[in-house]
């Protein structure tokens, strides 16, 4: 048996942290491995994995001065095989540290880049980078942007590609959702757009608002999910407000059953404004089969194809925004088209069972090696 040690030290839910709690959800049923998360002190992180009958060590997990952590670490890792698979540079430190502590040699370290960060080298984080066995990237665009800031100090030959997936998700035993099109009071011709995730500039909320102020107030219902900073949130709720969009768009703030949302519209609209690693956003659309407008500044590239599974548009670009969505709320054949390519696309080559194995292979040559 493989003992599997996620650290997560963020203090609010992210991509990071939903990468990490799919792949201890899946894998705590497998009898070939033991799951278990590390985690700072947030009841609020630490809740969502206790949910999941996953076992939660926490620690101060404060980085390079922390010498505490290390060492509790280590004492976990004295025996039997290990993975410690680690997600931000400052867990990289704690992982390798306690590594070296151990002195097992059947521990190895696994690091997948979350951000655009570019990694910096001194002489620290060049130990650091030395003693990671693995580097784990979530699309070509991420392993290509990691490289080509730290090619040739990092070897080729440990990284690999494996495009994030997400997992299927019971909604049954989550909270019921409202049916949305009877709450909206929506006729069956409207279209139900929808957008979930963090309500900032960094994620095209203000472009997407701007981009539908123009369209017939008649013809669609715009859904938001997710939260911010409450700065933020009160220019969204002051520009919906003056451009009279109070009965066109509708913010629920953040839902933990996102999936019993997601099936109900006819499209999803994600316009990074900034590049994205993978967008899981856009993959928890196309795994329901709905087409995705999004940005094309990014991994997105890499499997959203222009007119065929979605629509790709330039990032801050307000018109390029508007006529897509325009493109799609006035043709429901064409939604239904693309639907169905983004499901097929989804399921062939983008499916959490596919990622998954990759993932576990990994682990085991890493050991086994």
């Amino acid at each position: 048996m493989i003992n599997v040690f996620h650290i997560v030290s963020s203090k609010t839910w992210g991509g990071a942290e939903r990468y990490a709690s799919d792949l201890v959800a899946h894998m705590r049923h497998d009898p070939d491995f033991y799951v278990e998360v590390v985690s700072a002190k947030n009841d609020d992180i630490i809740e969502q994995f206790q949910k999941m009958d996953i076992p939660v060590s926490i620690l101060p997990l404060k980085g390079i001065r922390d010498i505490d952590s290390p060492v509790r670490l280590a004492r976990m890792l004295r025996k039997g095989k290990n993975i410690v698979h680690v997600h931000t540079y400052r867990d990289a430190v704690t992982a390798v540290m306690a590594r070296i502590i151990s002195d097992n040699p059947n521990t190895k370290v696994v690091f997948t880049p979350h951000t655009l960060k570019k990694p910096t080298f001194n002489y620290v984080s060049k130990k650091v980078y030395n003693n990671i066995d693995h580097y784990v990237f979530v699309s070509q665009f991420a392993y290509d942007h990691f490289l080509a800031h730290a090619a040739p100090r990092i070897k080729k030959s440990l990284t690999s590609v494996i495009p994030e997936s997400v997992l299927n998700t019971d909604t049954s035993a989550q909270a019921p959702v409202p049916d949305l099109r009877k709450e909206l009071k929506m006729t069956p011709e409207q279209a139900l757009i929808m957008f979930h995730s963090r309500l900032n500039h960094e994620k095209g909320v203000d472009v997407l608002l701007k981009a539908i102020t123009d369209l017939d107030r008649e013809s669609y219902k715009l859904v938001m999910l997710g939260e911010g900073q409450d700065k933020a949130v009160q220019r969204i709720k002051s520009y919906i407000i003056e451009n009279k969009l109070v009965h066109n768009v509708h913010l629920l703030g953040f839902q933990r059953n996102m999936h019993g949302y997601l099936w109900q519209c006819d499209f999803g609209v994600q316009p990074s404004a900034i590049p994205e690693m993978q967008g899981i956003s856009n993959l928890e659309y196309m795994k329901q089969g709905k087409p995705i407008i999004t940005t094309n500044n990014g991994a997105q590239q890499e499997y959203v194809r222009n007119m065929e599974n979605g629509i790709l548009v330039k990032p801050n670009n307000v018109e390029q925004l508007a006529e897509a969505i325009k493109t799609l709320v006035n043709d429901r054949e064409l939604i239904h088209r693309m639907g169905r390519q983004a499901k097929h696309d989804f399921d062939t080559n983008l499916n959490y069972e596919s990622f998954y194995h990759k993932i576990t292979s990994l682990y085991s040559r890493l050991l086994n090696d």
